[in-house]
């Protein structure tokens, strides 16, 4: 079911607050989303998958030994290993966290220092602010 108009002038009222809030926090939510990982990546994934399983069992018919280990089957099974953490971590871009970071830190020079308060008063400081500036 879509949202309705004034739901959607609300959300993006919402993610600009959060925005402007805390940029660093916004973006790494952003790459986040859905996992952050695209087509393309997972499709390189999948591929090098394939690639470390040949490797593993490529490695049981050539035979090759050190130390009585196979090792073609061992750098097979981390090439397959790697290859589904690619899939689940997905990929960051880097310059747009960059930035977010950079923007994030000139911007809390002018606060007070967070040594004595807790987190959920810092919380609850935000969100009543996000109020009385409306």
């Amino acid at each position: 079911m879509p949202l309705s108009e004034h739901e959607q002038r609300m959300l993006e009222q919402i993610e600009n607050a959060l925005y402007a809030e805390d940029p660093k926090f916004a973006s790494n939510v952003r790459s986040r989303r859905f996992g952050g990982s695209t087509a393309r990546r997972r499709l390189q994934a999948a591929v090098l998958f394939i690639v470390g399983l040949v490797l593993l069992i490529g490695g049981l018919v050539v035979d090759v030994m050190i130390g009585g280990f196979p090792i073609i089957s061992l750098v097979g099974f981390l090439v397959m290993f790697g290859a589904g953490l690619m899939a689940l971590w997905g990929s960051r871009s880097g310059p747009a966290n960059g930035a977010a970071a950079a923007g994030s830190t000139s911007r809390r020079s002018g606060r007070e220092p967070r040594q004595g308060r807790k987190f959920s008063e810092r919380m609850e400081e935000r969100f009543n602010r996000r109020f009385e500036e409306e």
